[in-house]
């Protein structure tokens, strides 16, 4: 089945759901014109369609390999790669100075969705590289932008992170990996990373990485931790690749999915590396890096989502299988009331987690535009969600999709259970969702709920203005919007964070319903009657409701958790 890029998707959502044009009024976006953004949307979506997709399923059944220590990847990756440098998608919002379009993160998003709906394993390449840019170009030496922007940003060459070690998961602070000064500026860096992404390969000519290590005397956990840029090969005075780094590619690992992305264990002996921002400062210029991949990794679960449907509609529509007595029939399945239904909810969820990532992009670039520090904290709210939400619609959505196939998704050769076993990993990497609920529940409501309560404002505020158009559908999300508020009133006056954690993934998956639930309306309202209307019927009458069960779960508290004891469990 032919990829179809959701071009106009995107136009309509920038056009009447997240407001792009409140980005592009900003003087720094002055150059983000309509013309500019059409042709970056067209044009990124015919590079998917016509170059990145076609090498979906070779990555899948031929995976990237290992032979006599080089990283040979996927046939047609190369030449993707190629396309993908060539027409400066790796850098659509990286800085001009080093050679970047300077283009909203709004538009990256779109453009990184894309890819990942064409192919999830690839699309990783350049996302890894997104987010070194931005970590160099906000924290590292003007020597060392000079050097590495320029390369990262042409896609001459990669860039990775490498936080994981094999004692050193989510508990960053307990990585042993060792910076010893040479006493020359740089550092003698040891140790072993695993899990790295696109931590070797072919591609490119020299692959660089920034790696979390612990200085000699430094306090435990996480206040000890710096950041080093460790390239492969070292640069020469022309900032060619030269000699080579001692960054070893140990194995690469055997996965579920994402079968054409490199997964390296790296070992590094006494390689090379310079300090990016202070010593003892690693955590704050990686988390730089890795809210940037957060929302990349949201999108990467939409991504995912969209081809999976796409894969599933075109299957429904062609498969004929028993009878439906229901007006204008097809004759296929698609007639059925369950296939229906599961094809509706699909798509409903899609656009509302699309919806959800852009508005944490538009917020993003607001908040980089204006300085302003509302927009700031609604892009911190946003971005926990956007990246949970995003990636359980990824997996539900590759999930129904097997199922609309029936016996069929289960055979690999439909290439449906690809889509599942792809995405599967994005709940999982970038903090885990259970983390990023932690996150929403704790960090995030610091502010004694104040962001959440400025973004129901809005949601209430538009609810109440489309009462008058459209109020079967407004009253529902206006009440389901009160019913969240409450909650988080409850939420920020629990002092135990635990009552907070308990039901923290409900409380985001509540959140993330109420919100689609507004984007939905909005949607109705931009185009009442047609195609956008019904869809929202069908979402804020079946699937806003769940709001109100999640909502209760997350304000039960710990304490019928923790009654709980591990014997019980094992009992």
């Amino acid at each position: 089945m032919p990829y179809r890029a959701p071009v106009n998707e995107f136009r309509f959502l920038f056009d009447h759901v997240v407001d792009l044009a409140s980005v592009t009024a900003e003087e720094r976006f002055a150059e983000a014109t309509p013309d500019t953004v059409e042709a970056i949307l067209t044009e990124a979506g015919r590079m998917c369609e016509e170059v990145i997709a076609p090498t979906n399923r070779a990555g899948d059944t031929h995976p990237a390999r290992l032979e006599n220590g080089v990283v040979r990847t996927s046939p047609g990756f190369d030449s993707a790669y190629a396309a993908l440098a060539e027409g400066g998608w790796v850098a659509v919002s990286a800085d001009p100075e080093y050679g970047g379009m300077g283009l909203p993160v709004a538009l990256t998003t779109a453009v990184n969705d894309m890819i990942a709906s064409a192919n999830l394993a690839f699309q990783l390449n350049p996302m890894l590289t997104q987010g070194q840019i931005e970590a160099l170009e906000h924290h590292a030496s003007d020597e060392l932008r000079e050097l590495y922007l320029p390369k990262l940003i042409s896609g001459e060459w990669t860039g990775t992170m490498n936080l994981t070690e094999p004692q050193a998961g989510s508990d960053v602070g307990a990585l042993r990996t060792k910076a010893v000064p040479n006493g020359d500026g740089t550092y003698a860096i040891s140790g072993q990373k695993i899990y790295i992404t696109w931590g070797d390969h072919d591609l490119t000519p020299n692959i660089c990485h920034l790696v979390l290590a612990r200085l000699p005397d430094a306090a435990p956990g996480t206040k000890g931790i710096s950041l080093f840029m460790v390239p492969k090969y070292l640069p020469k005075d022309d900032g060619t690749p030269g000699d080579f780094n001692n960054v070893r590619t140990v194995s690469l690992e055997e996965k579920l999915g994402i079968h054409g992305s490199p997964t390296a264990v790296l070992e590094y002996e006494d390689s090379k590396g310079w300090l990016v921002g202070p010593e003892n400062g690693g955590m704050k210029a990686m988390f730089t890096m890795m809210n940037n991949a957060r929302l990349g990794v949201g999108a990467q679960g939409i991504g995912a989502a969209e081809g999976a449907y796409q894969h599933a509609l075109a299957y429904a529509m062609d498969r004929k299988q028993g009878k439906s007595a229901v007006e204008n029939a097809t004759g296929s399945i698609v007639d059925h009331a369950d296939v229906r239904r599961m094809l509706a909810a699909m798509k409903a969820d899609i656009f509302a987690a699309r919806a959800i990532a852009l508005s944490c992009a538009v917020a993003l670039d607001r908040g980089r535009a204006s300085g302003e520090a509302d927009w700031q904290a609604r892009a911190a709210l946003l971005t926990p969600i956007a990246k949970s939400f995003g990636t359980d619609v990824g997996m539900r959505v590759a999930d129904e999709g097997i199922q609309v196939h029936g016996g069929m998704g289960f055979v690999e050769e439909t290439g449906a259970a690809q889509y599942l076993r792809d995405v599967r990993v994005t709940a999982i990497y970038e903090g885990t969702n259970g983390i990023q609920a932690m996150d929403l529940v704790a960090r995030k409501m610091a502010d004694g709920g104040e962001a959440a309560f400025s973004l129901l404002d809005e949601v209430e505020g538009f609810a109440e203005t489309a009462r008058e158009t459209m109020p079967e559908l407004a009253a529902p999300v206006w009440e389901a919007a009160e019913t969240l508020r409450e909650a988080v009133e409850w939420l920020v006056a629990q002092g135990d964070l635990n009552d907070r954690f308990a039901g923290s993934s409900a409380f985001l998956k509540g959140f993330a319903r109420v919100l689609g639930g507004y984007y939905h309306l909005r949607a109705a309202i931009a185009e009442p009657g047609g195609a956008r209307e019904r869809l929202a019927r069908f979402y804020i009458t079946r699937m806003l409701p769940e709001h109100v069960g999640l909502l209760a779960h997350a304000r039960a508290g710990a304490k019928d958790l923790y009654a709980l004891t591990p014997d019980d469990l094992a009992a």
